[in-house]
């Protein structure tokens, strides 16, 4: 803030700190009379250094220093006018030293009216507490004031705007406007400030205007914050059109734009924005550093945040709160738990967000335990819990099945009057709703002093996620006869609902229902459709939905690809997997790692095992999850020595196998019928990883005991702490029916119609094993039996004629093109056994029969 006109008041009255000369001396000489005039010169002139001295002091941070000089001027009768105490009031808004600024206060006021009536101490008195974020002393003393100036219209409009009460600061401008107090360019970044707050774009652009009459259309401050309102506000074109207009641009301006960018999910131009800036000679400051580790973060660019990481050393940036808790942030965001725990451990001072970063990733990974040890440390720091921390604990409780932890969680808050905080409430509604007692959500929701939109939101979830679509669909028609409309999250929930329950027409309702009502579907719709798709099956329309979501103009995001990725490998759709590979390298996407992983996955089930190979071997620095990948591909395809080599690869990278690493290996070996070193694979998880082995192990080394001796699986089936589920009876119905078991077969087939009557894996198998024995009687009856309890065979066949592709299953009647492609088949049939390739137990009087046996090939 400009600096105050110095007081211009009259003399004060006679005091020993202030002689007077006498109006009508008599009888002494010239040089007695010149005597006590020289002493007052000199003690003016003393005091006149003195608060040079003392200015000095405050603007350096000495503050304790300035104490003394001033003690010193006491102590040697020096006078001491406004003038000092105001510069030791701005020493303490610089340090923000509350109880030095109070005794200050108390000594003008024991001074006397003089002091503290002076106009000048009375507006250092308001800043001061201003500062200070005293809102209720702030405010008596503004009511106080005779003639309130620009600068106690600024103090008190940049303390509602810092303490959130947004409306208010732009009351006071309106105010300030009306008795023409013209504001400067410190009040109207706060009231532009406000603006974005409240989204009030009107009122923002009323300020536009208002700012380039009073002519500040070339003040570098006041246009980088309109970029900033603009940019935050989500009005892009505005913010650029002022960017690239202004005559002069500081870190400030570039770093406004960076914001506004990265807070609209524009990050590779935020990017190519920071590079911009360096370009232009500007120096990068925490807060572009910050912008940068941001968009990074969202595009999961490692290299680009390191960078950054990189440049923030370089220029011996501070690892204070801002520039510590965005590569925290960063790190968290990259699954890069320890290099986060590093900066952590660096960092000297650290708040309650850098806490809460760390907390939050340790919940978002599964790292439950750490959370909450995490949580027992800050407080022994001596830091409060707020609503952020408590939602992380309600959400690791949630997680890892914590009720009771949990529970108390609700109670601290309610104890700390935080249970009507929204961030806290919605994580209370989805802690119970996790836990299934959704009657205790209903009663935290039923509880709400008020019910907002984020709220009814909370609710809508909880009954989706549960699967509970019509109350979902309840609630949401609820919400609106209580006056609170829904928003795209509200539509999305609902959505979510259908699509968790398999009713993807329901869905599809909805979706129309939303775009009637004026809204677009963004990419957590998107994405729903594509995942929700992706798991019922239905993966060709998945890709379909994917590509309609481009036309839509949005560029599709690192979870929208993985989605589609995801289709195209259920399909086997190597066209379309290779088309998406093409437009992740030409948008540079390749960094990340999660991408990689999938397309590693697509290329594997696909059939191109080299190419999977091929992009495992570009990645420099490789983590577990695609080694992972890539073991699974390479068993997949019965590679398994090439699977137990990369194993060796990955110990010699220093890279520690997880559950799943094992589980795939074990598989590969099944498969390959490497049973010594399957079994030295399951020695070494249990001994030297100290791993309990799970269900899906355990099926695997039943599989590798395929030596027909059935004695060895009752034993290990009998060591199993685990109950036995449909995949282990599978595992034991594969290593028998090649040996022609058949009673054996009939038993294990019964166990898993018992064990999961309703998954339909299962019977898919059974439906295979039934072909294998040429049981096609039996086949049929399972097929009814499907139909009736409403499940559906996951297996079917794919075609692709130029760019469509065509999908049909055994008995499939729904494609319009079903009788040719019924009598192709049975060309093919005659074709295939004329050549001798038909397949024997085939009863050709059974046309699905014939169908699932061309199938099989």
């Amino acid at each position: 803030m400009a600096s105050l006109p110095l007081p211009t008041a009259a003399k004060p009255p006679s005091s020993p700190q202030n002689p007077t000369i006498p109006q009508k001396p008599t009888n002494f000489s010239k040089t007695q009379a010149s005597k006590p005039l020289k002493n007052f010169k000199a003690s003016q002139n003393s005091s006149k250094s003195y608060l040079q001295q003392i200015s000095s002091l405050c603007r350096d941070g000495h503050l304790h220093d300035a104490f003394s000089l001033f003690n010193q001027m006491e102590s040697d009768d020096l006078p001491i006018g406004p003038e000092i105490y105001g510069e030791l009031l701005q020493g303490c808004v610089y340090e923000r030293a509350f109880s030095q600024g109070q005794q200050v206060h108390a000594r003008i006021i024991k001074n006397g009216a003089y002091f503290y009536k002076n106009e000048y101490i009375e507006t250092k008195f308001l800043i001061f507490y201003a500062k200070c974020d005293r809102l209720s002393i702030a405010e008596e003393l503004f009511l106080r004031l005779r003639k309130p100036n620009v600068f106690s219209w600024a103090a008190m409009i940049g303390l509602h705007s810092r303490q959130g009460f947004h409306e208010k600061a732009l009351v006071c401008f309106c105010r300030m406007v009306e008795i023409r107090a013209f504001p400067d360019n410190f009040v109207i970044p706060n009231a532009l400030r406000a603006c974005s707050a409240l989204q009030w774009i009107g009122f923002g652009r009323g300020v536009h205007g208002y700012v380039l009459k009073l002519g500040f259309g070339s003040c570098v401050y006041v246009l980088s914050s309109l970029v900033d309102f603009y940019g935050k506000c989500g009005v892009l074109r505005d913010a650029k059109k002022i960017f690239e207009e202004m005559p002069e641009r500081n870190a400030i301006t570039w770093n406004s734009l960076l914001v506004g960018l990265v807070q609209n999910g524009l990050d590779e131009e935020a990017l190519e924005m920071f590079y911009d800036m360096r370009i232009d000679g500007v120096e990068p400051t925490r807060v572009s550093i910050a912008s940068f580790l941001s968009a990074s973060a969202n595009l999961e660019a490692l290299e680009k945040g390191r960078q950054a990481h990189g440049i923030a050393v370089l220029y011996g940036l501070e690892l204070d709160n801002i520039l510590g808790t965005s590569l925290i942030n960063f790190y968290c965001k990259l699954a890069m738990i320890e290099d986060a725990e590093m900066i952590f451990d660096l960092m000297v001072e650290r708040d309650v967000v850098t806490w809460n970063v760390l907390i939050s990733a340790y919940v978002l990974y599964g790292h439950n335990e750490k959370a909450i040890s995490t949580c027992h440390q800050m407080r022994k720091e001596n830091l409060k819990f707020d609503s952020v921390t408590l939602a992380s604990i309600l959400s690791a409780c949630s997680d890892a099945g914590m009720i009771e932890l949990g529970r108390t969680s609700h109670a601290y808050c309610i104890r700390n009057h935080l249970e009507y905080d929204l961030a806290v409430a919605s994580s209370a509604i989805d802690f119970y709703a996790s836990c299934g007692r959704l009657k205790y959500s209903q009663r935290v929701f039923d509880l709400a002093t008020s019910k907002d939109l984020v709220l009814w939101n909370s609710l809508v979830f909880a009954y989706a996620q549960s699967g509970l679509s019509g109350e979902a669909l309840k609630k949401f028609y609820q919400m609106q006869l209580e006056g609170v409309p829904p928003n795209l999250t509200s539509w999305n929930s609902v959505m979510l609902g259908f699509v968790k329950n398999g009713q993807i027409e329901e869905a599809h309702d909805m979706l129309s229902k939303m775009t009637l009502n004026g809204l677009s579907p963004n990419f957590v719709t998107w994405v729903l459709f594509i995942f929700g798709l992706v798991q019922k099956g239905c993966g060709y329309e998945a890709i379909k939905f994917f590509v309609k979501m481009q036309s839509t103009g949005l560029r599709p995001n690192s979870i929208s690809i993985i989605g589609v990725l995801l289709a195209c490998s259920n399909t086997m759709s190597l066209t379309y997997g290779r088309a998406i590979h093409g437009h992740i390298m030409r948008r540079g996407l390749l960094s990340s790692l999660s991408i990689i992983s999938s397309l590693i996955d697509m290329y594997s089930k696909c059939g191109s095992i080299n190419l999977a190979s091929k992009v495992f071997d570009f990645v420099l620095d490789k983590d577990i999850s695609l080694f992972n990948v890539m073991i699974c591909g390479l068993s997949f395809w019965g590679k398994a020595k090439e699977a137990l080599e990369l194993y060796k690869d990955m110990h010699k990278q220093g890279i520690d196998p997880i559950d799943t690493t094992f589980t795939m290996l074990l598989s590969a070996c099944s498969s390959a019928g490497l049973i010594d070193d399957g079994l030295n694979i399951f020695m070494e998880m249990v001994s030297k990883y100290h791993m309990i082995p799970r269900k899906e192990d355990y099926g695997y080394l039943i599989k590798l005991l395929d030596c027909g001796n059935f004695n060895e699986t009752l034993k290990v089936l009998s060591s199993m702490q685990l109950d036995v589920d449909s995949q282990i009876l599978g595992s034991s119905l594969d290593a028998y029916k090649e040996d022609q078991e058949t009673k054996l077969s009939q038993c294990l087939l019964s166990c898993i119609l018992e064990s999961e009557p309703v998954y339909s894996v299962n019977y898919t198998n059974i439906l295979s094993e039934y072909v294998s024995l040429g049981k096609w009687g039996r086949d049929s009856i399972l097929r009814e039996l499907m139909k009736e309890i409403g499940l559906r065979n996951q297996r079917c066949s794919w075609i692709q004629i130029g760019k469509k592709l065509h999908a049909f299953e055994v008995g499939e009647k729904s494609h319009p093109q079903i009788d040719t492609i019924s009598e192709t088949l049975l060309w093919l049939h005659r074709q295939m056994k004329f050549a001798g390739c038909a397949p024997i137990n085939v009863d050709y009087g059974l046309k699905d029969a014939r169908q699932e046996t061309l199938c099989s090939y």
